[in-house]
This record gives C-alpha cells, structure tokens and sequence, in this order.
C-alpha cells in the first residue's frame, strides 16, 4: 500500500528530533557523550522509589492502579497548591493540571491554541522539543532577540507589535539549550510587556530547582499571572522515566488543556502520580535536590576550567548559576556539524547548536555541551578531544 498518499499535510512539518538521531550515531559505548539533556542515574533516588511504591500500595491501595481524572491525581494536585505558593504563584486546586512530562502540556497547548499560518514567538535558540511539538499544528516563528541575559524585551515588544503571535514561549531559568537566565528586572519588564499588549506567554521551567548559585528568582508568573501559563516537571528532581509534568493555568485555559488531553491519554499514570504526590508530602523534594546540585555543580566548574585551559582564544560560553547545559559560540565561519563529525570519529559527541534556531542555518558556529551525565575524568578527556578537534577545523578552513 502507498501509505504516503493517505498521510496527513501537517506531517510534512513533523521531522525526527535532531537530538535522538545524532545521539543514535552516538550510541558507541566507548564515545563520550556530552549530546543528551540527561540527568545521572546517580541522581535518581532507588531506594527512596521502593520505599515510596510501599507507602502508595498501603495507602491508595488499588485506586493508584485505576484509571484518575484527567486534571490529574486530586491528592498531587493538592499536594502541588504549597509546593506553587512557596514559589510565589497564587494558585488553587483550579488551577493546577497533571501532564505526561512537559512533552505532553507542549503538545496540548499547539493543538489548543495554533491555526496552520499562526506565529508563535520564541528564543533564537530555544528547546528543540517545544519546536517538534509545535511544527506539528503548521506554525510559523517570530524568533525573538537575546543577549547574555536571555530574551530581550525590547525586541520582544516589537515582535508582538509586527507579528499576529498567538503567544510568546520562553525558558528564562537555566535555559535549555543555552543555560541563560533573565534576571529580576528583565522579568518585570517582560510581564509589563505581555500585560499591555494582552499576550500570553509559556514559562517552561524545568531547570530552576538545579540553582548551584546565587539566588532564586520570581517567576513571570508572579508578575502577570492572567496572561502566563507556567510549567514544569518532575523530571530532573524526581526521575525522568515517571514522565510527570505539571501546568498552572488561568481556569478557563485549563479546562481548554483538559479537554484537549482527554482525546490524547485520558490521564497521565495513576501510580507514579502517587508515587510523586509522597514524594512532596513526605518532605523529601528539598534532600533529593541538593543531592543532585552536590552532584551536578562540580562537573559544571570542571567544564568551565576544561574550556578555558584548552579552547582556542575565539571561543566564548556561557557560565550558568545552574542547569544541566553549556553553550558555547566559535568565532564566524565555523560549522559546527562538520566539527560534530570529527567529533565522533575521536570518541566524543555532542549537539551542534544550529538544531536549536527555528530559522535554518541560525547558529552554524555553536554548540550544547551536557555535563550532567558523565564523569568528571570523562569531561576533561572530552573537552580535550573537542579542543583539538576544533583546533583542526580552524585551520582547514582559516579562521585566525
């Protein structure tokens, strides 16, 4: 059967990810890779699981293996009502949905809110996954400016003033993939932005709890809570593989989001949102996740020394008060894909940064570098390799 003719338009804009298929060739276990967005299994708590799955069975008994509402397990969704409040958004049980990781809400806030030919504006670069999500509703993107601090708001306004935009979708804390954070008074003025113009903005915020310094900051939430739709996960201070996300919406949004769920799974897992929902109430968020900053920060400051004691002088990165990601940018003219695949040829690879941009051919010189799922012998080994590989590339095609 021509299975082709039978397919859908829209699936001409829905493309593997980038990421899962480099890290295919990248699939040698001999490589090192500082490619995926992984957290250690060294984080994930094991122990603590099977005492958890232990307090759910005695507790829920045969209610966490039924199928729940779609809003997500009542007792999580309670338990998430403090877990907000501390983080300064003034949220009620109303307000507070369950999703199947951050993939799920992405997904569901394209099919809600994108018409094929509607803008979307978002960071150049920006999380690729929020990309795939949206290209699948046949979306076009304003890319918004950023600097050091991430998204700039003046440059945002003006996309929002030239361009129909649904919403504006950011990542301001430990960006993924940059590892940016807006600060304090960028924030404010961002909410001010989407307060005047009556725009709604995504806050996906996976990485903040992951803060190796300095202090937390408000969520734009906070700041403009009617016209901000903010998300994150349990991902990368629980575990990945319970696939747990969670949204905190304007009620009526979210009944929207509800409906919308309802035809893609009907409910995220039962179980393991009981199994989140003692990992909240039982006060053990706070242990877990300083266990993961104890883990994470000195591999961060080993990539940053590994950088600076053996990248050529043209190179610059970020350095991130947290997260789990560095960018780095080499000077114009490098093609980052070309260095991936002699990258991989020495037994190291990583993610060019060009997968990042909604515009093709954006961000040729740069690349994402994780270091959250290696050792740190194996970073400096890495950092080594990719210096000398670059090192080459520079020369053959003359970049002084």
């Amino acid at each position: 059967m021509n299975y082709d003719r039978i397919l859908a338009a829209r699936t001409s804009r829905i493309k593997a990810s980038a990421i899962r298929e480099l890290l295919k060739l990248a699939a040698n276990p001999d490589l090192i890779s500082l490619g995926g967005g992984l957290p250690s299994p060294e984080s994930f708590p094991l122990d603590l699981v099977m005492e958890l799955t232990e307090k759910v069975i005695n507790k829920y008994g045969s209610a966490a293996l039924q199928y729940d509402t779609t809003e997500g397990f009542t007792p999580l969704r309670k338990a998430l009502v403090e877990y907000i409040n501390a983080k300064g958004i003034d949220a009620g049980l109303e307000n507070i949905y369950i999703t199947s990781g951050s993939q799920g809400f992405l997904d569901a806030i394209g099919k809600l809110l994108i018409t094929p030919g509607d803008y979307v504006a978002v960071e150049g670069p920006t999380y690729l996954a929020a990309l795939q999500a949206f290209n699948a509703y046949e979306v076009h993107y304003a890319q918004m400016q950023v600097d050091k601090e991430g998204v700039i708001p003046e440059s945002m306004e003006e996309i929002i003033q030239s361009y129909p935009v649904k919403f504006v979708y950011t990542v301001p804390t430990f960006q993924n993939p940059s590892g940016k954070t807006i600060g304090v008074q960028r924030r404010e003025k961002i909410a001010e932005i989407i307060l005047k113009h009556d725009v709604l903005l995504i806050e996906d915020d996976p990485y903040s709890a992951l803060r190796y310094k300095g202090e937390e900051l408000p969520t734009i939430k906070s700041m403009a809570p009617d016209n901000v739709i903010y998300a994150s996960t349990f991902s990368k201070i629980f575990a990945p593989g319970l696939r747990i996300g969670f949204f905190v919406a304007p009620e009526k949004l979210g009944r929207w989001l509800v409906l919308i769920k309802q035809g893609v799974d009907l409910n995220t897992c039962t179980f393991t949102q009981a199994l989140a929902t003692e990992y909240l109430t039982g006060g053990y968020v706070s242990k877990q996740v300083q266990k993961n900053i104890n883990l994470y920060r000195p591999k961060l400051e080993t990539m940053l020394k590994e950088l600076e004691d053996n990248f050529p002088k043209d190179f610059k990165w970020c350095e991130p008060d947290g997260g789990m990601f560095l960018w780095v940018e080499g000077p114009e003219g490098m093609d980052m894909e070309k260095v991936y695949k002699r990258a991989i040829e020495k037994g190291v690879g990583f993610v060019p940064g060009t997968f990042f941009f909604p515009n093709p051919g954006d961000g040729i010189e740069t690349m994402r570098l994780n270091f959250t799922n290696i050792a740190e012998e194996q970073i400096k080994q890495a950092i080594k390799i990719l210096a000398s590989v670059v090192e080459e590339e520079m020369k053959i095609t003359s970049i002084n």
